[in-house]
């Protein structure tokens, strides 16, 4: 029993040091003309090496099972996710993003891992299971040379709403502070990304500018390209980002850096019939990774989560006002 836990603690122990070796190895100053954490050699082929290591240590009459080499390597891996998150190596956002793709493949290791262990010689293994953990380091500078293309994506929304034209484009063009209990994000509260705060024109039309404000000082300055009352705004995004606070968000995700921008928004109201609205937002925005196919995924739903969350205080607001009236 207690060879088989010291064999079990191996198994876990020594995966995990690879990973912290290897986060800390791509996320070093030292080291990023070489390695980049926000890189398809990270996030693909070091949880593959993590699984094909776990497995490659354990006991063998454990490797046999079919769940055991699918599960077994995710135990190294969510003690990665404990221990970055207790050094402040990474955020929560971060991680929640990252977790699919890094089980995925600490699987696809595991499987092979323990396919080669049941059906090659201990050399062929062997050779394997150095392949397997130098790739990442092998490949990573590769793709620096190649460099990250930035590509431009839209998120869509809108909301019917039950209120006269002039009173939505009040709340549109000024929104006033917005309370706890009216924020209705789904995504961007999980993810623990700051909720919006404000944002007031300082007058209607071309060239009006506002401060879009969100919790943690995080500030957008926006400004009016195109106008036409109440009926359509264009207006350029502009992330004040040496004025947000290292805390606001991991620098992975921030929203200004070097991967993700956001950088124009519109609202549009179409009439439906009288006294009823689709107030229409959709914003630009840009992602520059190596992995754009799956980063402007989770991109495209946090914009959507924080438009809706906005467009369901304006509804509130405006509908409430009708009511009063």
């Amino acid at each position: 029993m207690e060879v088989k836990m010291s064999r079990a603690l191996l198994a876990v122990g020594i995966p995990l040091v690879l990973a912290l070796v290897s986060r800390f190895v791509f996320g070093a100053e030292l080291m990023a003309t070489l390695f980049s954490v926000m890189s398809l050699s990270f996030f693909l082929l070091v949880p593959y090496g993590v699984g094909a290591l776990t497995i490659y240590l354990s006991n063998i009459a454990t490797v046999r099972s079919l769940k055991y080499r699918i599960f077994m390597p995710w135990v190294p891996i969510l003690g990665f996710l404990a221990l970055t998150l207790l050094l402040s190596w990474e955020g929560w956002a971060c991680w929640m993003m990252i977790l699919p793709i890094f089980l995925v493949f600490a699987s696809l290791g595991g499987l092979t891992a323990g396919y080669m262990r049941l059906k090659k010689s201990d050399k062929t293994n062997k050779l394997y299971l150095s392949l397997a953990l130098l790739l990442p380091f092998l490949i990573a500078p590769v793709e620096r040379m190649i460099g990250s293309i930035p590509g431009f994506y839209k998120a869509y929304t809108y909301i019917d709403i039950a209120a006269p034209k002039e009173t939505i484009w009040q709340n549109v063009t000024r929104v006033r502070q917005i309370e706890t209990h009216e924020d209705h994000g789904v995504l961007t509260n999980f993810l623990q990304i700051p909720r919006p705060i404000k944002a007031e024109l300082d007058f209607e039309g071309v060239g009006a500018k506002r401060e879009a404000i969100f919790e943690g000082g995080l500030i957008f300055d926006e400004r009016v390209l195109q106008y036409d009352h109440q009926k359509r705004m264009t207006f350029s995004i502009t992330p004040n980002t040496h004025e947000i606070p290292s805390t606001t968000f991991d620098e992975h995700i921030l929203i200004g850096g070097k991967f993700f921008d956001v950088l124009q928004g519109t609202y549009e109201l179409e009439p439906l019939s009288e006294n009823n609205f689709r107030l229409h937002l959709h914003s630009e925005f840009k992602i520059t990774t190596t992995f754009n196919f799956y980063a402007s995924i989770w991109g495209r739903w946090i914009m959507k989560d924080i438009q809706q969350n906005i467009l369901e205080v304006i509804k509130e607001r405006s509908e409430l006002t009708t009511m009063d009236q």
